[in-house]
C-alpha cells in the first residue's frame, strides 16, 4: 500500500453498511469455524473491525487471551466494548494495540491467528512480507482462519469480479485504501509451513472462510 488508509470514519456505520451490502454473509463467514477454536489460548486478532468475531470468541472460549491489532482507534473501541459486553473478565484477558498490522512487531507466541476481510486490504509484497513476521510466532498445530472475497471459477466469475471491483472502489473513497486487486495468501502460507485443514464457500463463491494449520 503507498498509504495508511484510515477506517476511522467508517467505524459507527460499518456494521449496517456490511448488512446493507451483503447482509449477514460476512458475519456468518466469521463465526463458521468458531467451534472449532475453543481450545485455542492465546490470539493474535487483526482487523477484526468492530469486534464481532473477538466478542464471539471470547463469550464462547472462557480461556483464552487475545492480542487485538487495528490501524483504526475508533475501530479499536468498539471492538474494547463489544468483547467487554460479551465476556465480563473481558479487560483482563484483552490486550489491544493500536498500530497498523504493517508496524506490528510480534512479541508472543500465538496458537491462533485471525484475520477476517483483513487480507484482502493488503498488496502482494506487503502480504508476503506480513506472513514472514507472524509466522515465527506460531506454536506447533497453531491455527489460522482467514474469511474473505474471493473470483470464483464459471458463472459466478464476472459477477464477482464486478462486486470486488465496486467494493475496492467505494473503500477507496471512504477510507483512501489504495489496493486494487485480491492477494494470493494460500501460495506465501503454504510456503511458510501452513496447510489449509478446512474451507467453506458462500454466496455461490464469492466469499470463503479458511482453516489452517501450522505443521513445522
Amino acid at each position: 500500500m503507498t498509504g495508511e488508509p484510515n477506517f476511522n470514519r467508517i467505524a459507527k456505520p460499518y456494521r449496517w453498511l456490511e448488512y446493507l451490502t451483503l447482509g449477514w454473509a460476512l458475519e456468518r463467514c466469521r463465526l463458521h469455524f468458531l467451534p472449532e477454536l475453543l481450545q485455542q489460548r492465546n490470539a493474535l486478532v487483526l482487523g477484526d473491525g468492530d469486534g464481532r468475531f473477538l466478542a464471539a470468541l471470547m463469550a464462547a472460549n472462557i480461556n483464552l487471551q487475545a492480542n487485538a491489532v487495528d490501524s483504526s482507534a475508533d475501530m479499536l473501541h468498539l471492538l474494547r466494548k463489544r468483547c467487554e459486553a460479551s465476556a465480563s473478565d473481558a479487560f483482563t484477558r484483552l490486550r489491544i494495540q493500536h498500530l497498523s498490522a504493517l508496524s506490528f512487531i510480534p512479541t508472543g507466541s500465538y496458537d491462533l491467528v485471525a484475520t477476517h476481510f483483513f487480507l484482502d486490504c493488503l498488496s502482494q509484497s506487503d502480504l508476503e512480507a506480513f506472513i514472514l513476521r507472524i509466522v515465527p510466532t506460531l506454536t506447533p498445530g497453531a491455527l489460522w482462519v482467514i474469511s474473505d472475497f474471493r473470483i470464483p471459477p464459471g458463472f459466478m466469475r464476472l459477477p464477482a469480479r464486478i462486486i470486488v471491483r465496486f467494493l475496492y472502489l467505494a473503500f477507496r473513497i471512504l477510507t483512501g485504501l489504495r489496493t486494487t486487486r485480491l492477494p494470493d495468501y494460500a501460495t506465501p502460507l503454504a510456503q511458510a509451513g501452513l496447510t489449509r485443514m478446512k474451507r467453506h464457500f458462500s454466496l455461490a463463491g464469492l466469499l470463503t472462510t479458511e482453516l489452517w494449520e501450522f505443521q513445522k
